[in-house]
């Protein structure tokens, strides 16, 4: 795993109750030049997590104390963006859909293979540190249709109202705005906005889109926007009479 650019490791937070999880993970975060604290209830991952800026949080949902769900919510209550992996139990899917829901990053159920686990911590890792280097010193207001973004803000409006979304709901958003009527697979949008393209994970996307709709859409069952193509993937619609005798995409850089 690659440092980030100023040379200091990641910093990562693990709240797991259960020893012998975060002790393994601790092991392998730290092969991987990432310096790892380990907190094992939730009243010290709470304090813990807003004791300092951290590169990623790896949040077990089933915690004594404050849950994970609540240390979630917590965080995506403060401005500053936090990556966060859930980790949960087979049995949890509500949970976990809430997690998501909160504003998680990504999931991995229980039990997972620590490969899998620190391809998920890598992608993370090259997402942020991409967007940072795309972004860092200016403002770039993408519009298309009646959908306007500003990337440094990370704010979306729709026909003049804010839209709140979640990070990730963000960054797929972004993907479909940069690209209006392309079609994209689900293993695609995996790769291109998650960091992975693993085969199997495609019900990721689909819940991701499901929210997105919800929040953007007239009617999330009727969608007009992010589109479906069966058999293929989805795509970003913008109608002809929205986008006739103007580019589909405009983007306005403003210098900071």
């Amino acid at each position: 795993m690659n440092k980030p650019d100023d040379g200091k490791q990641h910093q990562v937070l693990v709240i797991e109750d259960e020893s012998d999880i975060a002790r393994l993970l601790e092991m392998h975060l730290c092969d991987a030049d990432c310096a790892v604290t380990l907190a094992a209830d939730g009243h010290e991952g709470m304090r813990q997590a807003f004791a300092r800026p951290w590169d990623l949080v790896i949040l077990d949902l089933r915690l004594p104390g404050p849950d994970g769900l609540s240390i979630c919510r917590a965080l995506r209550r403060e401005q500053l963006y936090v990556p966060i992996l859930m980790l949960t139990s087979k049995s949890s899917e509500l949970d976990r859909v809430l997690g998501l829901e909160l504003g998680a990053d990504d999931y991995l159920t229980k039990p997972f293979s620590i490969s899998e686990l620190m391809a998920r911590v890598k992608a993370i890792f090259r997402r942020v540190e991409s967007f940072q280097k795309r972004f860092v010193g200016s403002d770039e207001t993408l519009e298309v249709g009646p959908l306007r973004l500003s990337t440094r803000g990370r704010e979306v409006n729709l026909n003049g109202e804010t839209v709140a979304l979640t990070a990730r709901e963000y960054d797929l958003l972004n993907h479909f705005v940069r690209h209006p009527g392309q079609v994209f697979s689900r293993v695609q949008l995996l790769d291109a906005v998650w960091g992975y393209g693993y085969e199997g994970y495609e019900h990721t996307v689909n819940s991701h889109i499901n929210r997105l709709r919800a929040k953007i859409e007239p009617d999330s069952a009727r969608p007009q926007l992010i589109t479906t193509v069966w058999g293929v993937g989805y795509k970003l619609e913008i109608a002809p009479e929205k986008s006739r005798n103007r580019p589909l995409l405009r983007s306005i850089n403003c210098a900071s």
